[in-house]
């Protein structure tokens, strides 16, 4: 049985919180997760990760039951491409929403297994024996600097153009999606969230918080929006995890907006 928690926090900076988030069931049983972490300025972003987010919530929920492993790859992918053609005709129809659009990361399990799809720097991690391992690749311009060798692991978190995207949903016509492949062994725990979690917590702590067993995964989360608010809280928080609890577990969804 695959448990699940979600949860968001607006932080100690923002005024709004632009970050939209759900985790749940679909009407034939996939399990969903989605994170969309929205931009554009006040209102822009969070209607465009609200925009995000439902497109893909309807259009998710009405897959029929028992699909191939490449027919989930392609509804998930085609989802994602759904929401970037909403919230693309939204921003270009209204001149207060120009330009906006939103990061999401995404993960559609039947069972333990799935996909995990991404566009911009929300991440998803495996969380097992208490280590997180990222899953996702940051589409943003320190993470190609990085890879070109034009900047060190170190300036990653700290480097003045670090938010700086390179590939969103919603500003273009078109855009592509990264999928990938994803399953779930008996403990394992995925652990979606915006980077306003990923940019204050560390990894190692992400995955000793997240990894904690003997608490409630709403206790884990919950632990985990503390530690980047203490860290100063300067983005919106969000977090989902899908925790494998083996069958006798009693399939429970938690939800709280701080």
């Amino acid at each position: 049985m695959i448990r699940t928690v979600h949860a968001s926090d607006v932080g100690r900076v923002r005024t709004v919180n632009e970050d939209s988030v759900w985790i749940g069931t679909t009407r034939h049983g996939y399990t969903l997760g989605i994170i969309a972490d929205g931009m554009g300025g006040h209102l822009a972003g969070d209607t465009a990760s609200k925009l995000a987010l439902e497109t893909m919530r309807s259009t998710l929920d009405e897959l029929p039951p028992d699909l191939p492993g490449e027919e989930l790859r392609e509804s998930l992918t085609a989802a994602i491409m759904e929401a970037n053609r909403t919230v693309f005709t939204e921003a270009s129809r209204d001149e207060k929403y120009h330009n906006m659009g939103t990061t999401v990361v995404a993960v559609l399990l039947q069972g333990p297994a799935g996909y995990i799809g991404h566009i911009g720097d929300s991440r998803a991690y495996l969380v097992k024996d208490g280590a997180a391992i990222q899953l996702t690749e940051d589409h943003t311009l320190v993470n190609e600097l990085f890879k070109n060798g034009q900047i060190s692991q170190e300036e990653l978190g700290n480097h003045p153009r670090r938010n700086v995207l390179t590939r969103a949903l919603g500003t273009d016509a078109e855009v592509k999606a990264d999928l990938a492949p994803v399953s779930l062994s008996l403990g394992e725990l995925l652990l979606l969230c915006s980077d306003g979690l990923s940019n204050f917590v560390s990894q190692e702590h992400l995955g000793k918080v997240a990894g904690i067993h003997e608490i409630p995964l709403e206790e884990r989360a919950d632990r985990l929006l503390q530690l980047a608010l203490l860290a100063g809280g300067g983005d919106n928080i969000s977090v989902a995890m899908l925790e494998h609890q083996g069958e006798a577990a009693v399939p429970e969804t938690k939800e709280w907006n701080r």
